[in-house]
């Protein structure tokens, strides 16, 4: 159970922007609902994590990965799962799945192993050692870098968020 209560969806002073929400969304997810606490938060979420998701060049496939990464490391299983249809939909396996649950980074390609280990570092020590930027350095062009380390960022916010509040799951 969330830590605080969800507010009413229905404020004539957030509607619009509930609006936009489900138009991009599908559907006020609770992470959402939450965020309407503070509608100039909530906007400017939309506003970032749109631009990660759907306005990047980061390969969806990277991106994902990346973002499972995060939700397993720092323990937010609401955001694993969200995230679990759209790997699969990126291909994804399951069984690739289950080793980014485990922590094993073997079974897959060198760019993403890379980029793996690049969202670990960013992820538990904040910095990343020379050694494991250089390694991730060669698979991403500039703007892919900057889109990396941003999803990074910004999926480590999302987990933050969810599990400080134990935003409830759908």
């Amino acid at each position: 159970m969330a830590r605080i209560s969800y507010p009413d969806p229905e404020k004539p002073e957030t509607a619009s922007l509930v609006q936009r929400i489900k138009g991009e969304r599908g559907k006020l997810f609770n992470l959402y609902g939450m965020l309407l606490h503070s509608p100039p938060v909530a906007e400017g979420w939309l506003a970032f994590l749109t631009a990660i998701r759907q306005k990047c060049l980061l390969p969806g496939r990277i991106r994902e990965l990346v973002i499972m990464r995060i939700a397993v490391i720092n323990g937010a299983d609401y955001e694993f799962r969200q995230h679990t249809p759209f790997a699969l939909k990126e291909g994804v396996t399951a069984a690739q799945i289950e080793e980014l649950q485990k922590g094993r980074i073997d079974g897959f390609a060198e760019p993403e192993r890379a980029a793996l280990a690049y969202t670990e570092s960013m992820t538990r020590d904040v910095h990343v050692p020379d050694a494991v930027f250089q390694a991730v350095r060669p698979h991403f062009n500039d703007r892919e870098l900057v889109e990396l380390t941003a999803t990074v960022g910004a999926y480590n916010l999302v987990s933050r968020f969810l599990e400080a509040l134990q935003i409830d799951h759908e």
